[in-house]
């Protein structure tokens, strides 16, 4: 389904299951809503399920003027709303985790849970000195050679040697065919989420649960002092950047005890 969103951005979603509690999912930065089919199937028996793509992603419209990380989480608060949803738990991959952490401080009374899904693996921290001349080359080169670019970011930083070529491959061409205007907005506010991630993750009333590959570790001493009512992080071995696509069982059973112990909470 495709609806005019904040304001006047079509906006593609797709609604399954019924149930008390909706399981609202976000994707990550150039990729769309289909990386989450596993988790769909999975899911739609006992819960609600929302998917969506983040506007200018997938078949989402790219009727907008100033492309910014806020905007398109206000995309998301604007769909909760014009669905009228509650006992929201946002289940978000990367920079669908600041996304989701946007909405969730800004419009707070829909959520019950956040989960993010390889994200905040060094919450509220700068990226350290010795990356910064490399995260100027790639600013520079993205608005010469998008698309290379791009794909060179993947293979570097998003995908490995062990990654299924499948997978591999599925990225890259996401990466290359991302939309530029998009691409060349955001990626300098992306390199600074350490930023907003400061500000806003003491703001979460809600306890923060994070399912993360363990390829890279994840910063507990950030979230210890960023995330003040608490987190819960559980690892996820052998995978790269997209368990959902590369290792779905393993992320299904992590996301199915969380998701039970949050939505026992709205059933008592």
């Amino acid at each position: 389904m495709s609806k005019p969103i904040n304001p006047g951005t079509t906006i593609n979603y797709n609604i399954y299951g019924n149930g008390e509690v909706t399981l609202f999912f976000i994707h990550g930065s150039y990729i769309d809503q289909t990386y989450w089919d596993a988790q769909v199937r999975f899911f739609e028996p006992r819960y609600k399920v929302v998917t969506m793509d983040l506007a200018g992603h997938g078949k989402s419209g790219h009727e907008r003027e100033h492309w910014t990380v806020r905007g398109l989480a206000d995309d998301v608060t604007a769909l909760v709303k014009f669905l009228n949803l509650d006992n929201v738990i946002l289940i978000a991959h990367s920079l669908g985790g600041d996304i989701a952490l946007m909405a969730a401080t800004s419009y707070p009374d829909p959520f019950i849970g956040i989960v993010g899904i390889d994200t905040f693996k060094n919450a509220g921290t700068p990226i350290a000195e010795e990356y910064r001349d490399k995260v100027a080359e790639i600013l520079e080169n993205l608005k010469t050679d998008f698309a290379d670019t791009n794909e060179q970011y993947a293979r570097m930083v998003l995908v490995s040697e062990n990654t299924p070529p499948e997978i591999t491959d599925r990225v890259i061409n996401d990466y290359r065919h991302a939309y530029q205007p998009l691409g060349l907005a955001t990626a300098p506010e992306i390199f600074e989420m350490h930023k907003p991630e400061a500000e806003l993750l003491p703001q979460l009333c809600l306890k923060l649960y994070l399912v993360n590959a363990n390829n890279i570790p994840t910063n507990t001493a950030a979230l210890k002092q960023y995330a003040v009512n608490g987190f819960e992080l559980t690892e996820i071995e052998g995978t790269s950047h997209y368990p959902m696509l590369e290792n779905p069982n393993a992320l299904n059973v992590a996301l199915n005890k969380i998701v039970g112990e949050i939505a026992q909470q709205v059933i008592e």
